[in-house]
């Protein structure tokens, strides 16, 4: 594009009109919902967010790339944006109330480049204002992708812990370490006790794992293959792992599969699973009882 069809562009004119109007912009902005509320220790605090912001989209604008939310432009402001969202739904708003507070940044804009542009031909005026509200979507929707993948982030973290959590390893014994799962397995979570069984064997000096699979309703083919990997990989470390608990529905999948139980010690219970490993470590079980004691 020639030099001076590029310096007369909606676009150009756009970028001209928010750096000459940049402490303007920043002061309506912070009567703004979406800066008066996030911004909270002094209204100078907002003023100065705002100007990054107007920054930020003057850059944009300078590169005519206003409808593009990957424009390097708003790298600076993805951040700022990030949290004002947030704090925004902390206070309970919805992501559609959010987006309401967002688009609320356009009218004082707008009315700044009406007044600033009043002498243009209708034409032109029209094709600027067109430009700030494309630039102002976009700087929307970068707003609303940002807030969805810090959401988004916050529930794999969560869900991390959720893992963590449901898939508690409890020292049952000197050398005996159990992990009883409750709920449904899919692969990942498979994977997950894989690596929390494995950890607990390294950790506790394990000569036996207990997998007590008693809450598993039922398994899918990847996840019995992922349980028979951990038996062995236990096994490899030199812990013996014993299954229990293993129900009617999992016992008709893991022989459809073919799969060889013939080396893996499984057991009834979780009860009967630490009765065999004490059994196998040398130790004996006592019943007391009014009579007396009796040995098993």
């Amino acid at each position: 594009m020639p030099e001076h069809e590029a310096a007369g562009s909606p676009t150009h004119a756009v970028r001209d009109f928010l750096r000459r109007r940049r402490e303007q912009i920043a002061q309506r902005w912070a009567d703004e919902p979406l800066f008066r509320t996030v911004f909270t220790v002094s209204r100078d605090e907002a003023v100065e967010a705002g100007k990054v912001v107007v920054d930020a989209l003057a850059q944009v604008a300078d590169a005519q790339r206003v409808e593009d939310p990957d424009a390097a432009g708003f790298t600076g402001v993805r951040e700022q944006l990030a949290r004002m969202g947030a704090a925004r739904s902390r206070a309970g708003l919805s992501t559609t109330q959010v987006s309401s507070e967002l688009a609320a940044l356009l009218p004082p804009v707008e009315n700044l480049l009406v007044a600033d542009l009043e002498q243009e031909p209708p034409e032109r005026l029209r094709e600027c204002t067109t430009t700030l509200s494309v630039l102002l979507g976009t700087l929307r929707l970068v707003a609303m992708q940002t807030a969805l993948s810090e959401v988004q982030a916050l529930i794999d973290r969560q869900r991390l812990q959720l893992l963590e959590v449901a898939t508690p390893v409890i020292k049952l014994w000197d050398g005996i370490v159990a992990v009883p799962l409750i709920g449904t397995l899919d692969s990942a979570r498979s994977q997950g006790v894989m690596e929390t069984l494995l950890n607990a064997v390294v950790d506790q000096h394990a000569r036996f794992a207990i997998l007590d699979i008693t809450g598993v309703p039922t398994v899918d083919s990847l996840v019995a293959q992922h349980l028979m990997k951990t038996v062995a990989a236990a096994r490899l470390m030199g812990a013996e792992c014993v299954v229990s608990g293993i129900r009617p529905a999992i016992a008709q999948t893991i022989v459809h599969l073919g799969l060889d139980l013939g080396t893996v010690k499984t057991r009834a219970s979780l009860a009967d699973a630490l009765e065999y490993c004490l059994h196998e470590l040398g130790t004996n079980i006592v019943n007391t009882t009014p009579d007396g004691a009796g040995r098993r």
